[in-house]
């Protein structure tokens, strides 16, 4: 008889049922069943492990508050399967109908969801291994380090403008071997400048405070950090298995951070293609035209995970496309790809891959298209290219 956890959790608890058989009436069970919480603590760990589950459900409630409950079940030896939130909340009311959303009707559903859908697995969320893990992990501290940063910068950037005008707009960016940008390393007494020792003694402005001194010992701090984190997703990339992947993102000009959000989306290809490893297309009567049309449902998964790809809206007269669901960071990291190494002529990449993208882009603004709307499509299409290469390299 096997035992299924689901597990609803929070910031500092979790609410579990534990259920060997989905119940007959779900909505009268959730009156009945002796849900358990437990805290986010040895006692709490120790009490959940003690139901012996043989399969955890839950959320991927952030990078935080699911790991700690997922390792040590992990460790415990019991298989956790993660259910999306989408997914989880259309489930609850729409085939349980359970009453007003709280942790115990959330931890039910998960535990009934197996029961209805274990046997397909692209109902639940792709189980990445631990180095993908790790990779995201890392990828999200660099975008929170990145937005730490951007208004400590701008202060101080502020503040310069009438303590040291002379530099306030310099753009000093940090050194190939990880030493701390010049100007914010000079302004922290951490590096040395003759050039900034000479415009500081005949600058206009009031003299530097010792607020701005201590932003810039901040921005080196972050900048150090940094630092770090590429060199450790660095290590993580150069495995034997991420190889082909990158020889595919060297065509696309992707960096290694780029690169990195990449890997820890779309790794392996696999998880997006048919049970005989190749991209899933179906033939299904068009909705409006009745003929028979192609679904190119990997590709369409692809995009989707990449936050990438455009869905319908449609109400009364009005239709319109918009990007739903998906990975943010990715939408965001491939829009600032379009921005900086396809929209420039003079730094777009120079192979069949930039000249067809730059080639769009460059027809669709001289029609005066909006210019958010041309990135949105650049994009779009780059990863549909980005499906393909990666398909036939890996195949």
């Amino acid at each position: 008889m096997i035992k299924i956890l689901g597990l609803d959790v929070s910031k500092s608890s979790v609410s579990a049922c534990l259920l060997t058989e989905k119940p007959s009436v779900p909505r009268q069970f959730y009156y009945e069943c002796p849900f358990n919480c437990f805290s986010a603590n040895a006692q709490g760990i120790k009490a959940l492990l003690e139901l012996k589950p043989d399969i955890a459900v839950m959320e991927p409630t952030g990078s935080n508050y699911s790991k700690l409950w997922g390792t040590h079940l992990a460790r415990a030896g019991v298989e956790v399967r993660l259910v999306g939130h989408k997914e989880l909340k259309n489930y609850r009311a729409n085939h349980l109908a359970l009453p007003d959303k709280d942790d115990d009707a959330d931890s039910l559903a998960l535990a009934c969801y197996y029961f209805d859908y274990h046997a397909d697995l692209r109902r639940f969320v792709q189980i990445r291994d631990l180095t993908i893990v790790k990779i995201r992990e890392l990828v999200l501290r660099l975008a929170h380090l990145n937005r730490v940063q951007s208004p400590i910068i701008n202060r101080a950037r502020q503040d310069l403008a009438w303590q040291f005008p002379e530099v306030a707009l310099v753009r000093s960016l940090r050194g190939e071997s990880g030493e701390v940008p010049l100007l914010w390393g000079w302004l922290a007494g951490e590096r040395k400048s003759t050039r900034y020792d000479r415009l500081y003694a005949q600058t206009a402005g009031l003299g530097i405070t010792d607020t701005v001194r201590q932003h810039a010992r901040r921005i080196c701090n972050l900048q150090r950090e940094e630092y770090a984190i590429e060199i450790e997703l660095q290590q993580l990339l150069a495995e034997v298995r991420f190889q082909p992947y990158r020889q595919v993102f060297k065509k696309f000009g992707f960096g290694d951070r780029l690169s990195s959000v990449l890997i820890s989306q779309i790794y392996p290809i696999e998880g997006f293609l048919d049970a005989s490893g190749r991209p899933e297309v179906k033939i299904r009567q068009g909705r409006n035209s009745k003929k028979p049309t192609k679904r190119h449902l990997s590709l369409r998964r692809f995009q989707k995970a990449l936050g990438a790809a455009p869905s319908l809206v449609a109400s009364g007269d009005s239709k319109k496309t918009k990007v739903v669901g998906g990975s943010d960071l990715c939408r965001k990291a491939l829009w600032q790809w379009v921005y900086t190494r396809i929209e420039p002529r003079l730094r777009r990449l120079k192979n069949d891959i930039g000249q067809q993208l730059g080639s769009q882009l460059d027809t669709e603004k001289a029609a005066g298209r909006p210019a958010k709307l041309i990135r949105n499509r650049i994009a779009a299409k780059a990863t549909r290219l980005l499906f393909r290469e990666l398909v036939k390299s890996l195949m």
